[in-house]
């Protein structure tokens, strides 16, 4: 999709089209999600702070996140993909892979199907999207950010809108490209590669494999040198499960006192709680993220004897953690991860009592409220219900790019 974000709060507010808008929270440490094409004229793009935004594009119109939002538009997209194929692997909120292979009998060559799909997601929704094709996934990537509209000092161009690489072509498309087209270039990677005086993806494809691997890594060094040749045998995965599920926030101020910290604690495991519920897993370990003032982060990791799906029993895995931690300095961020995730299954009661009320004890103890909860939930909506101590703080997930005023916790 083209500046999704953007694009959404575009479709709803069309008064702005042609305007420099940037979705992302507003205070100081607040983060820029998406930017449209006129904002990024001036240089905004995502996950810049948007203090730096405001500097470079003065006149930039500012619209908070709405993730319920960009998830139901999400959700209608995927919903016109299956319409050309059953084979659509969805790898994020605005993007996905589809395998066409089998519908060119009936809708006609690869180009065609892209052009409909097209037409089909404007009419439909009123955004547009940029259809890469290509032999394989990562050249279909690459080729979809080559459709997309380009943002210069001149003005917008619409791009090519849909571009194909022909079997044949791949190399002729792919060497020219700087070296951080390959997946799995970073900032560290890239570093190594250019102390090879490596610059393009011609470049690593001419290095022998072992200069490579010795500068990055076996395993890390084959992958690259297979992509820098066009090879990525990868299947489009229709159905993808999730390895974690999280919640993590910017607060607008440092956070330095336990109860407070607390409050966040209980809401963000409440979110992600209500997350495994609803995909029907279990978290098998539970992972704590906290960055200080500072910027350094330390994580911390749990896993219970039983897996857990409710929010108060996630909160009393975790709270042992966040307790040994020393926080004078002030947090900036915090986060909760499930992970090891399982196929949610009936509790089994305890036979004997210990007398010690255990994480599995809370865990046991809330299932029941908990699915009462998410009924109330699917009812009347989220909000409605949630736990008391963190009533009246922000639901996780409303603002994952930082806060929008300097009280927004």
């Amino acid at each position: 999709m083209d500046a999704f974000y953007v694009s959404v709060e575009l479709a709803r507010r069309p008064e702005l089209r042609g305007l420099p808008v940037v979705v992302g929270g507003t205070a100081g440490r607040g983060v820029v999600s998406a930017a449209s094409y006129e904002a990024r004229r001036y240089g905004v793009h995502s996950a810049m702070s948007s203090a730096i935004a405001r500097r470079m594009c003065p006149d930039a119109i500012f619209i908070p996140p709405d993730m319920s939002k960009y998830l139901e538009v999400s959700r209608q997209l995927h919903e016109i993909f299956e319409t050309f194929t059953p084979l659509v692997e969805q790898i994020s909120v605005d993007e996905a892979f589809m395998d066409v292979t089998g519908a060119r009998s009936l809708l006609g060559s690869a180009q065609e199907i892209a052009w409909a799909l097209r037409e089909r997601v404007l009419a439909e929704t009123s955004l547009t999207c940029s259809v890469g094709i290509a032999p394989n996934k990562f050249l279909a990537k690459l080729a979809s950010e080559h459709a997309k509209p380009r943002a210069s000092a001149d003005g917008v161009a619409p791009g090519y809108q849909v571009y194909e690489v022909l079997p044949g072509h791949e190399i002729e498309f792919l060497h020219p490209l700087n070296v951080q087209a390959l997946w799995g270039v970073g900032p560290a990677t890239l570093a190594k590669l250019e102390a090879l005086s490596i610059r393009t993806v011609g470049d690593v494809a001419a290095l022998d494999v072992a200069i490579i691997c010795a500068a990055v890594g076996e395993s890390h060094g084959r992958h690259l040198h297979a992509l820098s040749r066009a090879l990525d045998d990868r299947d489009v995965e229709p159905e993808r499960h999730a390895k974690s599920i999280g919640h993590e926030e910017t607060f607008a101020a440092d956070i330095t006192t336990h109860e407070e910290l607390r409050v966040q604690l209980v809401r963000l495991c409440d979110a992600v709680a209500r997350r495994t519920r609803a995909s029907g897993v279990a978290a098998g370990t539970l992972m704590l993220k906290v960055k200080f003032s500072s910027f350094e982060s330390v994580t911390r990791s749990t896993s219970p004897s039983m897996p857990l799906t409710t929010g108060p029993s996630m909160v009393a895995a975790l709270e042992p953690l966040l307790a040994s931690l020393d926080y004078s300095q002030g947090v900036r961020l915090l986060g909760v991860h499930a992970q090891k995730l399982s196929e949610e299954t009936g509790r089994t009661p305890r036979l004997f009592d210990d007398g010690e009320e255990s994480v599995e004890d809370i865990e046991e103890q809330w299932v029941p409220a908990s699915r009462a909860v998410d009924s109330i939930v699917d009812k009347f909506g989220a909000g409605v219900i949630g736990p008391a101590s963190a009533m009246n703080t922000r639901r996780p997930g409303e603002s994952p790019f930082g806060p929008n005023t300097e009280n927004d916790g």
